[in-house]
């Protein structure tokens, strides 16, 4: 398949023969030629200089490095530290196809956010193999995390924060904090990514579903039904909208989720939305398995669905752009991990592996069956990630300027996904013997031929950080256009000159409401409570038995002769 000299990776020069260079939104027969980690020219009969390495892809497809925008690596979550490290987890993506990371960071509560940071790229510096840059969790609220945002955009080249309905108690928003948070994301221009769910009923569901003895892994979806992912992401949407930021929901793993999404795109609500490959692909009755350990690989949040149709539905909306990107939400935990929650579901680690099968398992699942095209593939890998985060078209595109990451892919050859044959961590495999169509023959990082037939070649630590910039085109421009011509304005009218009413010091209830909207009633009612006269208003009665006119003699009982109904037994 190869010929030809060049001399080390850094500097090869590299030219991709025959094949069919697949963009998002267009497919034609062209050679390319890489050099200097970047593509140089993209056509037939190119003028290249001499002692290129020349890459056969009669036959094949060249598409642009995929870009996973969801992966968890160098993570402790839940009490268990991910099975993967920067090298490992990069091996993986780059042995499956993608040449671009966004890992995840995620402070503990009232901790700093920048030095998270810091001290993640400190790790991922000394052992990423591709490109990679990071999002951060804004997992509790302060002045101190809004300036840490915003220094976060101005000086480290982060563009996306991500904000959690769920998981009350460690990285929970409340509706006024989530609101204040994209708010600021507005302000600086970064990309707010959110769990949806609702996560005070979460828990109330998981302590039901404990007291009625569910303690295996199908409580996870016994407490989580979709209709409060669906209520979360209703309400996510309309924070964002009231916040005029853009809304990224990330994890959507519901019908009636799906649909919310589909309806505020409808109307005109500026909302993009991530999947997971795990959610697009399986069913949930895999927390129904005889196996505890079968059954614990699956659990990730939101939980996968009962609802048979819910798989075709995912990839189908993947198809038609109501969801723009599927990520794997990589993070891989061992059976022993998993085994934390053995005698409590709340305590199993949420997450599944899946960054070296994701191009894959989308092939075989969209584009195979006929979900999706090879173009509408390429969006939902790569360039739709690229526009959002701003990389596009230094990344996700095939054409003169952008950076060399490049996979020759062949579309017909096939593998069988098995734990025993993966590089990524955890010792199971949510796909474990799927045959898959569609794999990558080479994959090449920023001119740098890393991967060939399987074979990885590629140092440790030889990845970089890549700085996003803020405000994104993809999702900003329609907003600050929509800002300028349809900005709020009050009134402009005579100030009122007549007589006003003087203020009544009225009585409140001493534990009334932060905001003071709960009046207590004046009235003789209330005088009577104190008085010592019962209020038929009121409650009737105490529960003590003491009623508060018990020393006002009572009249013996009468009998009614003409009772409501008319006449009865001598019950009346």
């Amino acid at each position: 398949m190869m010929s030809g000299g060049g001399g080390g990776s850094s500097s090869m020069r590299i030219l991709i023969k025959g094949g069919r260079v697949v963009n998002d939104d267009v497919t034609q027969e062209a050679d390319v030629y890489l050099e200097n980690g970047r593509i140089q020219q993209v056509g037939r009969d190119l003028m290249i200089p001499g002692g290129a390495k020349v890459i056969d892809a009669t036959g094949k497809l060249v598409i642009p490095g995929g870009i996973d925008s969801s992966v968890h690596l160098q993570q402790t979550f839940m009490n268990a530290h991910t099975q993967d490290d920067f090298y490992s987890g990069t091996k993986a993506a780059l042995l499956g196809g993608s040449t671009m990371l966004i890992s995840h960071v995620l402070p503990d509560r009232g901790a700093s956010l920048l030095e998270a940071f810091d001290q993640m790229r400190a790790h991922a510096d000394a052992k990423a193999c591709c490109d990679y840059a990071l999002h951060v969790g804004v997992t509790w609220w302060g002045p101190k995390v809004e300036r840490e945002m915003e220094v976060l955009v101005g000086d480290r080249g982060v563009n996306s924060f991500q904000m959690f309905m769920a998981y009350k108690d460690t990285m929970m928003l409340k509706d006024s904090e989530l609101y204040q948070a994209l708010n600021t994301c507005k302000n600086i221009g970064a990309v707010a990514r959110i769990h949806a769910e609702n996560g005070e009923l979460v828990l109330e569901g998981a302590k039901e579903a404990l007291d009625l003895g569910i303690s295996g892994p199908e409580g996870m979806e016994i407490s989580r039904p979709e209709e409060l992912e669906a209520e979360a992401t209703h309400r996510a949407i309309t924070i964002g909208n009231r916040a005029h930021c853009p809304v990224y929901l990330v994890n959507v793993s519901s019908m009636s989720a799906a649909d919310v999404i589909g309806a505020a795109r409808m109307q005109g609500k500026v909302v993009q939305a991530e999947t997971t490959v795990a959610h697009a692909v399986l069913s949930g009755m895999h927390y129904y398995h005889q196996d505890w350990a079968h059954a614990a690989a699956h659990v990730i949040a939101p939980p996968l669905r009962l609802d048979p149709n819910t798989p075709d539905h995912l990839i189908g909306l993947l198809g038609n752009d109501i969801i723009n990107v599927a990520a794997s939400d990589h993070r891989a935990f061992s059976t022993k991990q998993k085994a934390m929650g053995k005698e409590d579901f709340t305590k199993i680690p949420h997450g599944a592996p899946g960054v070296e099968d994701r191009m894959s398992v989308i092939w075989e699942r969209g584009v195979v069956s006929g979900k999706m095209d090879e173009n509408r593939f390429v969006a939902v890998t790569s360039s739709n990630a690229a526009k959002i985060y701003n990389l596009y078209p230094r990344k996700g595109r095939i054409m003169p300027g952008a950076d060399a990451d490049v996979v020759v892919w062949d579309p017909d050859a096939t593998r069988t996904i098995s734990v025993s044959t993966q590089a990524q961590g955890g010792d199971f495999n949510l796909f474990e013997g799927q045959r898959c169509h569609g794999v990558p023959l080479v994959t090449i990082s920023r001119g740098r031929l890393v991967c060939e037939n399987g074979v990885f070649m590629c140092a440790q630590g030889s990845g970089k950080f890549y700085p996003m910039r803020a405000f994104p085109d993809f999702l900003y421009k329609k907003l600050i256009q929509r800002e300028k011509t349809l900005a709020v304005r009050g009134v402009d009218r005579a100030p009122y000159s007549g007589d006003v009413a003087s203020v009544i010091n009225s009585i409140r209830k001493e534990s009334g409401s932060p905001e003071g909207d709960t009046p207590m009633r004046t009235t003789a009612a209330a005088a009577a409570r104190h008085t010592g006269i019962r209020d038929l208003h009121e409650s009737s009665f105490s529960l003590s038995g003491a009623q508060v006119d018990d020393h006002i003699p009572k009249r013996s009982s009468a009998r009614i002769l003409a009772p409501p109904g008319g006449r009865s037994s001598g019950i009346w």
